[in-house]
């Protein structure tokens, strides 16, 4: 244990609780034991965050997620989308709206999503949008049905599908968790590396940016172009907005493109970018990113002598001030050993040299 230094798993009380997680009683007894939040887990954290402290979002989850359950909750309901899906592919191969060929126009359900993988909410909102004009005559089938139990529920459901806010925060979605959905499948591997994965990391909330400084008009474009092949009622965007339910003359007079613009596009991806900046902070990657130079794959072909020198930084009660002004000249001295033991290995053909051994001369010029 006296060895250690680094410890990660996820966030939960019993881990790295701040009085008795596990974090905390080993940072106690060694404290050059860093704790990094496992990265996936952390993504979760984001997501979720922002689907339940943002009351739109939390709606809009609540009502995909009561989609879902009302059409998959038996053999008849799904056995109905089945039909719906079969006769608007015919409809549209018929009017030379659809592609043939193997592969193509195959059945599909509704996605179900799982609580402890946030981000597979994306494949749910995408088999919404594709399957949008079967699901709402499933659920009106339902709607018409007195013998169905779930009657009361379905008729809430199809009104509140079929309006601008819920096709509105069904693309919004969409782009975030799309954009997050290739990180965290990438984070959950076992082979990844640390290097890629910190990338992916900058590229998504890179990408977040982006839709913050100039995209709103395109994700507009595409809403109100789905709502018009769907019959969807378009508020006009210069009209005042009102919300439902509260009363107008004490609501704030703004309009309908600054409500959309304003207080839900800007505030969820400031949100979400704000709590990936928070959970993915600067002292944990520079920390992984620094003990990437210490990867033997392709010969260290990730050795970097100023991240090794950072990293030792890092580690005062391991690097005192003259092991950090003896390490650079060492770090170099290894190298050009190296690259001696390289071409002779090439003249005499004889095997490469070990190249673990960069550890235990990382080790050793320490302890000498």
């Amino acid at each position: 244990m006296s060895k250690l230094r680094g410890q990660g798993y996820d966030g939960a009380s019993n881990m790295r609780g701040e009085l008795n997680g596990l974090k905390t009683k080993i940072l106690n007894k060694y404290p050059q034991a860093f704790y990094i939040h496992c990265f996936a887990h952390q993504l979760q954290l984001a997501l979720v965050f922002v689907a339940k402290e943002n009351e739109d979002v939390a709606n809009f989850f609540i009502n995909a997620n009561r989609l879902v359950n009302l059409i998959g909750s038996s053999c008849k309901c799904r056995d109905a989308l089945r039909e719906k899906q079969q006769e608007q592919i015919q409809k549209a191969l018929h009017l030379g709206n659809l592609e043939t060929g193997k592969g193509l126009n195959q059945e599909s359900s509704l996605m179900r999503p799982c609580d402890t993988r946030w981000n597979s909410h994306y494949g749910t909102i995408v088999s919404i949008i594709v399957m949008f004009e079967a699901v709402v005559e499933v659920v009106e089938w339902i709607k018409s049905d007195r013998n169905q139990d779930n009657l009361g529920e379905a008729t809430g459901l199809f009104k509140d599908i079929q309006t601008f806010d819920f096709v509105f925060h069904l693309f919004l979605m969409r782009l975030i968790l799309g954009i997050t959905n290739e990180l965290s499948q990438a984070l959950q591997k076992k082979d990844q590396d640390i290097v890629n994965a910190m990338a992916l990391v900058e590229v998504c909330k890179q990408r977040l940016q982006s839709l913050r400084d100039d995209d709103f008009g395109e994700l507009l474009h595409d809403v109100e172009k789905f709502c018009e092949e769907h019959d969807i009622v378009i508020p006009n965007m210069e009209d005042l907005h009102f919300v439902p339910g509260k009363s107008r003359h004490k609501a704030p007079k703004i309009t309908n493109f600054h409500y959309y613009r304003a207080d839900l596009y800007f505030q969820v991806l400031d949100m979400q970018l704000k709590e990936l900046n928070d959970r993915f902070n600067e002292v944990n990657t520079e920390l992984l990113l620094c003990m990437a130079c210490l990867s033997p794959v392709n010969n260290f072909a990730s050795f970097d002598k100023e991240k090794i020198v950072c990293l030792a930084q890092l580690y005062p009660q391991d690097f005192d001030r003259m092991d950090l002004m003896n390490l650079p000249i060492q770090l170099d001295n290894y190298i050009q050993d190296m690259k001696m033991h390289k071409d002779k290995n090439k003249d005499q053909s004889m095997p490469a040299a070990d190249p673990n051994d960069l550890r235990q001369h990382f080790e050793f010029t320490h302890e000498e």
